[in-house]
């Protein structure tokens, strides 16, 4: 078996960003292999999903015993999205082994793609308007009203089995043809049907049912997929000391800066997963540079923030925001 210390070097990357920011595993991992190292994207999406089987606890006993979980969630969810990873995996083999086939995976992963780096979007508005509803767009500080519940407590929500097996079923299906989505598709999802949760308890949620999520695909890609072995291993070795290197200087990083890009680079590979040429994707990627600050601007003098992270009171306070606005 031939190790390739390259692919090691560029999952080991790609996991410092996955510590760093809790998301990108599959939507960077499988069109780093398929990209930049010709590996078939099925082989590609099987590899992945057995390296990520091994990573995936490490980050979820962290939130466990932070007590940002709801486990009646987790029940739920993975409920649909353990048979339906399963099922994503026959799904995927059915289709054959020609270069057709290969070419709709490869489609489903640019889909995938978009998908995630909406929900990177979508978690950084969520943070955002977490922080803006305790404050007061003069101060920026937090401003608890009378009877509110600690920012700490865990919002009581009413589970709804089958709406949220139903999110299960599909992100479980996505994950297990395209490997992509068990951070990104669901964590959206369980926005829309619970919105009173909290931005970290979302992502402890979701990332504790990713671990039966992502095994179930796991076990299907090696009994049905094309496991390739020499790719998992070169995987693993560079990502368990990226996630631990990149979790421990989580604290200290710029989260709001790596997530936009993080989003940024899910777009562009999300573009050439789809077949377009180098011209066309530099064109949608400055148009995105371009109009995404102003999107953003707009949507932070919505939640009652300044439109720019810095601002000039008329007090003399300080002129930052906290550190938290970092999304």
């Amino acid at each position: 078996m031939d190790f390739d210390y390259t692919m090691a070097i560029g999952s080991f990357l790609v996991a410092v960003v996955v510590g760093l920011t809790g998301m990108g595993g599959g939507a960077l991992m499988t069109p780093m292999l398929v990209t930049f190292f010709g590996v078939p994207p099925l082989a590609a999406v099987s590899s992945d999903l057995v390296a990520a089987a091994v990573m995936k606890p490490v980050g979820s006993v962290v939130h466990l015993r932070r007590g940002t979980v709801n486990l009646r969630l987790v029940a739920w969810l993975c409920a649909g999205s353990v048979p339906a990873a399963f099922c994503g995996v026959l799904i995927a083999r059915a289709l054959g082994d020609g270069e057709g086939v290969q070419d709709v995976i490869q489609k489903g992963l640019g889909i995938a793609l978009l998908i995630a780096a909406a929900g990177l979007a979508v978690r950084g508005y969520l943070a955002m308007r977490d922080r803006a509803e305790g404050r007061t767009p003069a101060t920026g500080r937090r401003t608890a009203a009378p009877g509110e519940p600690a920012a700490t407590d865990i919002p009581t929500v009413t589970v709804r089995p089958l709406p949220t097996a139903l999110v299960g079923a599909v992100g479980g299906l996505v994950v297990g043809i395209t490997s992509v989505g068990s951070g990104s598709l669901i964590i959206v999802a369980l926005l829309a049907l619970y919105p009173a949760l909290k931005a970290n308890q979302l992502v402890g949620t979701d990332l504790v049912q990713a671990v039966p999520l992502v095994m179930s695909a796991a076990v299907g890609h090696l009994m049905f997929g094309e496991f390739t072995l020499s790719v998992t291993v070169a995987l693993l070795a560079g990502s368990i000391p990226g996630v631990y290197l990149g979790s421990r200087i989580s604290s200290r990083a710029p989260g709001g800066l790596i997530r936009r890009a993080l989003a940024f680079v899910l777009l562009a590979s999300a573009l050439k997963m789809f077949g377009l040429g180098n011209a066309e994707t530099v064109w949608i990627l400055v148009a995105a540079l371009l109009l995404a600050p102003a999107f953003w601007m707009v949507l932070r003098v919505r939640c009652g923030l300044p439109a720019l992270p810095w601002r000039t009171p008329a007090d003399g306070a300080d002129r930052r925001e906290v550190p938290a606005d970092t999304v």
